[in-house]
């Protein structure tokens, strides 16, 4: 890591899977810690796979998620089998050099291997712990077991998505996952800052299902309000029209469209011409929607998406291409900003990896690692932190504590 990043010299010990902790995990490496991610070649990250077949194993099926090799990068990787003793020893050994350590277990999972935040801090009297279980560390729902969408159920949010005719609408995106990992950032940031400022450590206990309110927070606070639950109205508003997405040229080709008051109404009333002349305020647009839709989506649908985004734009009017994955690979707003950093990885060669969102002084955030494949950094690290010898090592392998392949579950 380079020594003029902002995090220079802190280390992450990374209990957590999936996309959560390591997205987490990711933003803080990405400003310069040294994070070190723990895996174990029986339970290794689910987002390398759900599971183990001799097949995946034999054609190095770990290496090749993308999903986990684009929120891994820029960190270290070591396995240690935290059941045996040895390897839970070695985990606190690491544990003494580090500022925090991250995990994003269900709540049964620490206390079966004797850990705790309390087991931590005897090995550190500073470190921090930043727990990221579902429904948090307390409460009758502390030892659930969930992901991102039934955290997604939990929090109410497919009830005020989809339209009112159609069951509650699950997006399957695990936004439980990606919210709860900025929060994460953000808590551990702050613990952070404190750790620097007074030596003391703390316990965060965040919850997956609790990060996901603000998103529904026009539903809790209209429910609040007036004792009614919002209706769900798919892509149409109560408060705008045009308020959509309408067909362009081409093959799933689309754009948004979005009017927010009358000034823009006219502007582009009069942009579009003769098929919305019969249209008025705003009273008028909301009460014909499906006739104003209708008429909008003949009008886009001869029209390129991105050349009409501009010619909206230009006449002030919120409108936006949607973009498919290839058309942000090649986007020219994103590549003229460098966003895509291609990196070469053992086993899929040549990838692109999403920088940062943010720049430091205007300059983005090189990524100097892709993820690690699983076990690289055993040596490095078991060598130049734990200080172990090459004969010690060896012993470790050879009683699987370590190593560089998954394994079959134990019978």
């Amino acid at each position: 890591m380079t020594s003029n990043r902002p995090l220079h010299g802190i280390r992450i010990i990374d209990l957590s899977m999936g996309w959560a902790g390591p997205l987490a995990a990711r933003n803080l490496a990405d400003l310069g810690a040294d994070v070190i991610k723990v895996e174990s070649c029986e339970n290794f990250d689910w987002w390398r796979s759900w599971e183990a077949t001799q097949e995946w194993i034999d054609e190095d099926g770990a290496e090749k998620s993308p999903a986990f090799n684009s929120v891994n990068r820029n960190n270290r990787n070591i396995t240690l089998d935290l059941s045996n003793p040895k390897g839970r020893e070695l985990l606190l050994r690491l544990i003494r050099t580090a500022n925090a350590v991250m995990e994003n277990f269900s709540g049964s999972v620490l206390p079966k291997l004797n850990l705790s935040y309390d087991v931590f801090k005897k090995e550190k009297e500073d470190i921090i712990l930043l727990s990221m279980h579902a429904f948090g560390s307390t409460g009758p729902w502390k030892m659930f077991r969930a992901y991102g969408s039934t955290v997604e159920q939990s929090s109410g949010l497919p009830h005020v998505n989809g339209v009112s005719s159609d069951p509650p609408m699950m997006h399957h995106i695990a936004y439980g996952d990606a919210v709860a990992g900025l929060n994460g950032v953000s808590a551990l940031l702050v613990a952070l800052r404190h750790q620097a400022k007074t030596g003391k450590g703390q316990f965060i206990d965040l919850s997956q299902v609790e990060s996901l309110f603000p998103l529904v927070a026009h539903g809790i606070t209209e429910f609040t309000a007036n004792g009614k639950e919002p209706l769900r109205n798919g892509n149409k508003s109560k408060f705008f029209a045009p308020n959509g997405v309408y067909p362009c040229k081409g093959e799933d080709k689309w754009i948004v469209i979005q009017v927010l008051n009358e000034d823009q109404w006219l502007s582009f009333q009069e942009l579009v011409g003769t098929p919305l002349k019969d249209f008025g305020d705003l009273k008028d647009r909301l009460s014909r929607l499906e006739d104003l839709d209708k008429a909008i989506s003949e009008w886009t649908s001869s029209k390129e998406s991105q050349r009409l985004m501009y010619v909206l734009q230009a006449a002030k009017i919120p409108a936006a291409s949607t973009h498919t994955m290839p058309t942000l690979l090649n986007d020219p707003h994103l590549n003229s900003r460098n966003f895509w950093q291609w990196l070469d990885r053992a086993v899929v060669g040549n990838q692109p990896n999403p920088s940062a969102p943010f720049r430091v002084n205007g300059n983005r955030l090189p990524i100097n690692t892709p993820a690690p494949t699983l076990g690289q950094h055993n040596q490095e690290v078991l060598t130049e932190i734990l200080e172990l010898n090459q004969t010690e090592i060896d012993q470790l392998e050879e009683i699987g504590i370590i190593g560089t392949k998954p394994k079959m579950p134990s019978s």
